[in-house]
């Protein structure tokens, strides 16, 4: 029996009973880098142990994403288990295709960021609770930790907060961060991540939703965390409400292009336009009232809303912000 509250629901062992075997499947970590070469050389010896605690021994492929390929010397020092793949087209969307293409067609394969680090068991979590339940899809945890403490205003608005469901809850999206996919499932449906959203990102929650919706079960796995390292240009006002826009306006932009009709696309489309409108008017609302009271919570939030409701409003009248957008 499987539970439901909202979108997300709780799978007991029942559901899973055709479990696929995974333990005789090949596992592949893929870490897309981007001229980071210091988080590189810190993400890439803290993952290599992580390889050796499942069977046969995962291997790890690091997916540079810089035409120059500048990562390549610098990976080929890490050892038999890291492998260096070259995706000298611009965007996170084809580097994340070049992950399943350079993957066997029967494998797990585990996305991970260069900026992030895994916690004890992380890989072994991911894998037991896909072996658990036989999911098409497993996610865990991100944790954020600072390269120097947030100002008040950040941490009151709960810009680095993130989900933090118990294991076996159902999800119907998820981003690339920490995520497993089971590619003998994500190739009988066929899905690629969209390369229209490369440099604007949103190309894994496209996915994962047209996962979900092709019938792929996607669960939570509590036990599988990340440490996000963030940097200090991130820890600003300009780029945490960068951010918040970016995400409203993916998520317009994903609901429109999930629509199959041209009225699904206007539905679509109206439905961004109004919950943007609403956002702007009720974070507004919350803005007003932490002047009044003096509260800074409901001054952050009241502005991470209403940037998610610019976002959204945008997406609706068809612009496209380019977060990951590079400089000539």
């Amino acid at each position: 029996m499987t539970s439901r509250t909202g979108t997300e629901s709780t799978v007991t062992a029942q559901d899973a009973a055709d479990t696929l075997d995974a333990r005789s499947r090949p596992v592949v970590v893929a870490m897309l880098t981007y001229r980071r070469p210091d988080d590189l050389m810190t993400a890439v010896p803290a993952l290599v142990p992580h390889l050796q605690c499942v069977t046969p021994t995962a291997t790890l492929i690091v997916i540079d994403n810089d035409p120059q390929a500048s990562a390549r010397a610098a990976v080929a020092t890490f050892g038999p288990h890291v492998r260096y793949v070259h995706e000298p087209r611009p965007g996170i969307a084809a580097a994340r295709n070049r992950a399943l293409d350079q993957s066997p067609p029967d494998a797990l394969l585990i996305f991970i960021d260069d900026d992030e680090r895994p916690h004890p068991g992380w890989l072994t979590s991911l894998v037991d609770t896909h072996n658990k339940f036989g999911a098409a899809a497993v996610a865990g945890p991100v944790v954020s930790e600072y390269e120097h403490e947030p100002e008040e205003w950040i941490a009151a608005g709960r810009f680095f907060d993130r989900r933090r469901p118990a294991t076996g809850t159902v999800i119907d999206v998820a981003a690339t961060n920490n995520l497993l996919l089971d590619l003998q499932q994500v190739n009988r449906i066929g899905l690629r991540f969209d390369e229209k959203f490369g440099e604007s990102g949103g190309s894994d929650t496209l996915f994962t939703r047209r996962l979900h919706r092709a019938g792929g079960l996607m669960v939570w796995c509590a036990e599988a965390t990340v440490t996000d390292v963030v940097p200090a240009p991130r820890l600003t006002r300009d780029w945490v409400l960068r951010r918040a826009f970016r995400s409203g306006n993916s998520w317009g932009r994903v609901n429109i292009e999930l629509s199959e009709s041209w009225p699904a696309q206007v539905r679509a489309r109206v439905e961004a336009l109004g919950g943007g409108l609403i956002r702007l008017a009720g974070g507004a609302v919350r803005f007003v009232v932490g002047i009044v009271t003096g509260s800074l919570a409901n001054r952050a939030r009241g502005q991470r809303t209403m940037a998610r409701g610019g976002g959204m409003v945008a997406a609706a009248v068809g612009i496209t912000y380019f977060e990951y957008r590079r400089r000539a």
